[in-house]
This record gives structure tokens, sequence and C-alpha cells, in this order.
């Protein structure tokens, strides 16, 4: 698992997104280091059947393995990893994913706040959640659970988002630690 070298913190960084997003998720994976060695886990707001040419679509842009998450897979770094369409994707303490069909928050199955909030009670410190594009608030909550863990809080700027309501409603409800254009959020998680 990614750590950093001065305390030990495991890393890993969290993206949820909505309506608006599906190109920034693919132009920050076209930028990201080959040799990124930290696990990056994608909740992307979609229909509920599954399509497995999103991640093939993903895949294509990076050199980076990605695929789907699985029920009690271990999340390892240097992965991209989809939440699978019509699950919550929960983060468990000891590093695994669990798949969960309970019911949809804020209308959402998967619910970036879920996923948010599990990685914090997982990765503490270790974890830098980005919410991007779209039309609803999910993200928000997860986002201040991330923060109360001392995670680091990042938000498209709005003024560069297609759909700016989800990341004007984090930045409204707290002080975030980082609002990036597209094109500096890759740059900022290859420095991580």
């Amino acid at each position: 698992m990614a750590q950093n070298s001065l305390n030990g913190v495991q890393k890993i960084v969290v993206i949820g997104g909505s309506a608006g997003s599906l190109h920034v998720i693919l132009h920050i994976l076209a930028r990201l280091r080959a040799d990124l060695n930290i696990p990056i886990v994608i909740i992307l707001h979609r229909k509920n059947d599954s399509d497995s040419s999103l991640s093939q679509l993903m895949a294509f842009r990076t050199d980076l393995p990605v695929k789907e998450a699985d029920d009690k897979e271990a999340i390892l770094p240097g992965n991209v990893y989809l939440a699978p369409a019509d699950y919550h994707l929960l983060i468990e303490t000891d590093k695994n994913f669990s798949l969960d069909d309970s019911e949809k928050i804020n209308f959402s199955r998967p619910s970036i706040d879920v996923t948010f909030e599990t990685a914090a009670e997982a990765y503490g410190e270790g974890v830098t959640g980005i919410l991007l594009s779209g039309a609803n608030a999910d993200g928000v909550e997860g986002l201040s659970i991330i923060k109360a863990h001392k995670g680091t809080i990042v938000v498209q700027d709005p003024s560069t988002a297609q759909v700016p309501y989800m990341p004007q409603q984090a930045i409204d409800a707290m002080p975030i630690d980082h609002t990036l254009t597209v094109e500096q959020i890759p740059d900022f998680i290859n420095q991580l």
C-alpha cells in the first residue's frame, strides 16, 4: 500500500462525480503518472445497468490498470477502481472493498457519500476526496467526514464544471482544502 515515508500513512484517492464529470475523469486518467503508487477509486453516477464499456473506456486513457471493484477485493496501490453500477462501494478497515445493494442515498447507488465516509474511516488522514461536476449534493457529507478524519478535500472549480451545483454545495458547506481547475487536478494527484 502506498505510504508517506515520513509518517507511514497509507494513502488513497477517492473521486466522486455525476452529471458532466465523465470527461473530467477521462482527462485526469490520461494525465496520471504511470508509476503512481496510490489506489484511485472512482464513484460515478450512472444508469443502473452494468456497462463494462465504461471501465474499458477509462482503461484506454491511462497506463494504470483499471477495473470495476469486486466484493472482498483487496485495494492495491497503482490501480484504478470504478464503483460498479447499482451498488454502493464500501471501503473496509482491512483495506478491502465490499459491495452493498441497500437503498439509494441522495437518489444514487453508488453513492459518493458512502464511499467517501468509509474511505475516511479506513484510511484517516491518508484520504484525498475529490468532488467533481454534478447536479445533486451527493459527496458533500462524505467530504465533511473525510475532513473530520484529517483527510484532504478537493473540489472541482465550479467555474470549470459543466454542472457546478455539486462542487458549489461543498464550497458553501465547509472550508475546502483545494479548489482546482480540470487542468490542475491530475498534477495535484501526481504529487501526492
